[in-house]
């Protein structure tokens, strides 16, 4: 399993991009939603999780990786999302949207109940392959993603930071977040070091977030002779 920052020739590079294109070209339904650990579906596809403090974009991220306007619904009201959420992706991969975190105005109760259940959930999940903890990229790094970072660290679960909302920001303030994030990344034993760059808004960057998430698929069954 190798991602685009393994590529070395162009052509590698390529090869990368149109399985990434392929692979989030087949449907992608929900199929499971669970409030409980208990509720979880059993282990089955490969998962790749989406975490991050609400309002961060993880709805409008996965629409438009899949190219489907309401494959998770986007709100306005932060917290919504309050369960985790199985996406089957072609029968290839699953793709998972969990709570969001730091929402000021949830109770104490329900945002240890949903720190509780996303522990419990990373570090127990066999078919986990890769947390993408997504950080706004116009505004600071909160204690939150630290906490998260944290966890996903104690819970030794491989992560790698996605920057959303990245065409909202001026090309200095811009590059000045991004030079911080990957410097937080490199500090974290559990992160990937590659920050990925993205804008829902504007498709900036999900060519090559499809390919970084093709390497975790199942292989594509050819037809028997």
């Amino acid at each position: 399993m190798s991602g685009l920052a393994e590529a070395t020739t162009e052509e590698a590079r390529a090869a990368l991009l149109e399985a990434g294109r392929l692979l989030f070209a087949r449907p992608c339904d929900f199929y499971f939603g669970a409030q409980k650990l208990e509720q979880v579906p059993p282990p089955g596809l490969p998962e790749i999780a989406f975490c991050g403090r609400s309002n961060v974009g993880k709805s409008s991220l996965l629409n438009a990786l899949t190219g489907r306007n309401a494959l998770a619904r986007v709100s306005n009201t932060p917290g919504r999302t309050r369960q985790l959420n199985f996406f089957n992706l072609g029968d290839r991969l699953a793709l998972v949207d969990m709570p969001g975190y730091g929402y000021a105005k949830a109770s104490k109760e329900l945002q240890a109940d949903w720190q509780g259940m996303m522990f419990e959930y990373l570090r127990g999940r066999p078919n986990l392959r890769r947390v993408l903890l997504l950080m706004d990229a116009r505004i600071e790094t909160k204690s939150a993603d630290l906490a998260a970072m944290k966890l996903l660290d104690e819970a030794a679960v491989a992560f790698q930071i996605v920057l959303t909302k990245a065409d909202d920001v001026p090309p200095a303030q811009f590059a000045k977040r991004l030079t911080e994030v990957q410097a937080l990344a490199r500090r974290h034993i559990a992160a990937h070091p590659v920050v990925m760059v993205t804008s829902s808004e504007t498709g900036q960057g999900m060519p090559e977030l499809r390919a970084e998430l093709s390497a975790f698929a199942m292989p594509v069954e050819l037809p028997s002779a």
